[in-house]
């Protein structure tokens, strides 16, 4: 599974990682955003967490 030689994995884990960040600068109010843009934020953070862990047990398993 990869695009133009990078696993998506890897993709999805850098963009994660990203995320837990930007949520953990607002929530400690280091950026001002409103409460819906880090609840969105959150959401999106949690389902592509939850894609990345699946690919990751899929590519193990099979």
């Amino acid at each position: 599974m990869n695009i133009g030689g990078v696993s998506i994995i890897l993709i999805l884990g850098v963009i994660n990682m990203a995320l837990v960040l930007f949520q953990m600068s607002t929530g400690l109010r280091w950026i001002r955003i409103s409460y819906s843009v880090h609840k969105k934020t959150g959401v999106i953070l949690f389902f592509g967490a939850a894609l990345h862990a699946f690919l990751a047990i899929l590519s193990n398993y099979g």
